[in-house]
């Protein structure tokens, strides 16, 4: 078992660097004029909270606007966020058999965001700052956190690594926030020509890999001077994504897809109004479901020997609901406390359930209906004042953040595992709240943004109710709160008006989920008994974070460099191994004491200027994370292996191309913990992806101003390969492992219209 280099030669490598980088810039800006105390325009929204343009931020940042994403015809979150550096989306097919003790690493849909080497609920995921719903794995049944739908949104802001002062510390990875289009994206005019009262855009398109028809359409209108609006409504139409498999036989040997057919729909509804030059109050109804109905074949017994408990028939229904009411009101108010004040209140209520039916040689009729609902009530409150004072000019953030979440589960069906009875909870009724307290001081002095802030956070996980779960659970589900000091420090340094210096040291504190401080389980199969136990004595999670960066944006080359190094304690590990024997494998969720994760990331892109008709352009990004659990001398599973994007892209005015290479790093043996997986049986290994470089290509003719078409052709190599965050817990020799390979070659078509 291998150990990481350590993070702080590392780290202390790269501080050197960039301090050479910033005396060699501050020797070329000597004959600089000097910059003044400005303030930077704030232009983005992320996370309920106004932030800079994240050329001004002391951390790493993207902006991925929806017209990108309408480009290249994305329509889930991996394809979204796959050429960010360090960034990755666990996404498997549906291959989790009913009633079956599941290992917790098969999935189905996109489970979550993977930033840095951390994912699930370490990801803080909003729409328009309005958290999402979590992610819940248990043995028997896991729910992911896709509720949405891409069309509605006109941009993802992504921030890579902990940013507590405002965001929260929970989003110990990393802040995703999805911002819903307004009615003026779709009324705005181009400069002469005469406003306009309506507006909106149709779209249509097909997807090979996954068999896939959408539509979306928007209308938007301008009702007055003071009041606009809009409705959004999206619909698709798929099956099961493709991979590289040839088997189709309808049994457990089978590595084709398992036929489906999904159903997403999403509909929104926007009200914005102006009474006044000094306030904006946008009202928001928003609902996004999706529908998967699954024949898994991939349960079926292969054939002889007989035996009672084969599988004959088997199928799986899966739906997912999410609607959200908010509130988001901002005044302009001009006292001596505040410039301005937001006041922010929404309810969510988010629903998961997968019904499984099965039909075994035995004749016994297995079901299992399983639910997890989460309602949530959120309030934020935040104010802003510049202030300035000789050569400084401050502005100040202050506010607070509330959120109260009920959060159940229910599991039913017929035939349970012995020795369980339905119904029951795998974890109590519970009432979990957070709530923080915030304030940052952006402070700039001529060349220099200097940038502390404090946040207290406080969680309490409440039991309301032990029905279901006490008994038959052998003690009633336990109760527990915290509370934390987050503070934060940026440093921006404009060395040049090319080239600028940063840093940034950021705390973060997550409490347990609900599931994972009480969950239970206990099921006989195949003679073994496996048992989850509950930890009431779990700790919260806690990290310290530095990261330091150079960014350059010259006439023609745009850059980033950045170097990053967190500590972790108490890091909580779903579901370990904890005690194994030949009838019983006992497992819990279990505080890691000591982890760090270290890594570095490139970025950017080059304008060649003009070439014939067009312009060429080309990207590029490339990211390297190591993580290794302290305590035990082992590494971490989460941690992805490098990848590298390039890009290029030539424009003209009537059409344009692109061509994306992307080369996927091949998962070495040593970077695997086969304890952790829980896979340690003499002369079986994790399964450890090769290296893959894969090409995409696509074009865009744009018929009219207002019509184009969209074409693309992926994997035009038709290169077998995978990913590691969908392997995870695979056998090398397994016979089905082509099962979790990506697509092949495949086409996309769509047509976008704007009136």
């Amino acid at each position: 078992m291998s150990q990481q280099a350590p993070a702080r030669p590392a780290l202390r490598r790269l501080a050197a660097l960039v301090s050479l980088a910033c005396l060699s810039l501050q020797a070329q800006a000597q004959s600089a004029p000097p910059v003044h105390a400005t303030l930077p325009t704030v232009v983005v929204s992320g996370s309920g909270q106004n932030n800079l343009l994240a050329d001004d931020l002391p951390l790493s940042a993207d902006v991925i606007e929806g017209q990108a994403l309408s480009d290249q015809q994305i329509h889930t979150l991996r394809q979204a966020l796959q050429d960010l550096p360090n960034t990755a989306v666990r996404s498997t097919p549906a291959r989790l058999g009913v009633g079956a003790s599941s290992n917790a690493f098969a999935r189905d849909g996109n489970m979550g965001i993977n930033i840095r080497g951390l994912g699930g609920n370490r990801v803080l995921m909003t729409v328009d700052g309005i958290r999402m719903p979590r992610s819940y794995v248990s043995r028997s049944a896991m729910f992911d956190r896709e509720y949405l739908s891409l069309e509605l949104f006109k941009r993802i802001d992504v921030i890579r690594g902990p940013a507590s002062a405002q965001y929260g510390g929970d989003g110990m990875a990393g802040v995703v926030n999805f911002v819903t289009h307004d009615p003026m994206d779709f009324l705005r005019t181009a400069e002469g020509e005469a406003p306009k009262t309506l507006g909106g855009r149709v779209a249509a398109g097909w997807s090979e890999d996954d068999h896939g028809y959408f539509a979306a359409g928007t209308i938007a209108a301008k009702a007055s001077d003071s009041l606009q609006w809009m409705i959004t409504a999206t619909g698709r139409q798929s099956h099961a994504l493709d991979n590289m498999g040839s088997n189709d036989a309808p049994n457990s040997t089978r590595t084709r897809p398992d036929p489906t057919d999904n159903h997403d729909g999403a509909v929104m509804g926007k009200l914005v109004l102006r009474p006044s030059g000094t306030q904006r109050h946008v009202f928001t109804l928003e609902h996004a479901q999706k529908k998967s109905d699954v024949n898994l074949l991939s349960s079926r017994a292969p054939g002889l020997p007989p035996k009672p408990g084969d599988v004959l028939d088997e199928n799986a229904d899966v739906k997912i609901r999410r609607e959200r009411l908010t509130w988001d009101a901002r005044f302009g108010i001009n006292t001596g406390w505040a410039d301005h004040l937001r006041t922010v209140l929404a309810v969510q209520d988010a629903s998961s359930h997968r019904l499984g039916n099965s039909l075994l040689r035995s004749g016994v009729q297995r079901v299992r209906d399983n639910r997890y609902d989460e309602q949530t009530w959120q309030l934020g409150l935040q104010a802003d004042k510049v202030l300035r004072g000789g050569d400084w000019a401050h502005r100040i953030v202050y506010g607070l953040d509330h959120v109260r979440s009920k959060i159940s589960n229910l599991y039913d069906g017929k035939a349970p595992l012995a020795p369980e009875t339905f119904p029951l909870k795998r974890f109590p009724d519970t009432r979990q709240t957070s709530s923080g307290l915030y304030l940052q001081d952006e402070s700039v002095h001529g060349d220099w943004t200097i940038t502390p802030g404090l946040r207290i956070d406080h969680f309490s996980i409440d039991v309301t109710s032990q029905y279901l779960y006490y008994p038959p659970a052998p003690q009633p589900g336990r109760s527990m709160s915290g509370s934390a000091a987050l503070p934060k420090l940026g440093v921006l340094y404009r060395a040049t008006p090319e080239w600028s210096v940063f840093g940034q040291y950021a705390t973060g504190y997550r409490a347990p989920d609900a599931g994972q401080v009480n969950d239970r389980f206990e099921a006989v199969a195949l003679g073994v008994t496996n048992i989850i136990v509950a930890n009431p004595d779990l700790k919260p999670e806690r990290s310290r974070g530095l990261e330091l960066g150079l960014r350059g944006r010259l006439e023609r080359l745009s850059v980033d460099l950045v170097g990053f190094a967190n500590r972790y304690s108490n890091l909580i590990e779903d579901a370990r191994l904890i005690s194994k024997s030949a009838t019983q494998q006992v497992f819990q969720a279990v505080n890691v004491p000591r982890a760090s994760i270290h890594g570095f990331e490139l970025k950017g892109g080059y304008d060649w200027g003009s070439m014939g008709p067009g312009r060429l352009r080309n990207t590029f990004a490339y990211g390297v994370t190591h993580g290794s659990d302290d305590s035990m001398h082992r590494p971490l599973n989460s941690i992805t292996p490098w990848q590298l994007m390039l890009g290029l892209r030539y424009d003209t005015a009537p059409w344009s191309m692109y061509a994306d290479l992307r080369h996927y790093a091949a998962k070495k043996d040593k970077d695997i913990d086969l304890v952790a997986i829980g896979n340690n049986k003499a002369g079986t290994t994790q399964f450890a992806t090769p290296a893959a470089t894969t090409l995409d290509l696509g074009a865009q003719w744009r018929i009219t101003r207002a019509v184009r078409v969209n074409v693309a052709l992926n994997n035009l190599t038709n290169r077998k390969y995978w990913l590691w965050p969908d392997v995870y817990g695979q056998a090398a020799a397994s016979p089905t492992i082509d099962a979790y390979s990506q697509p092949g070659r495949n086409a996309k078509l769509s047509v976008v219209a704007d009136f």
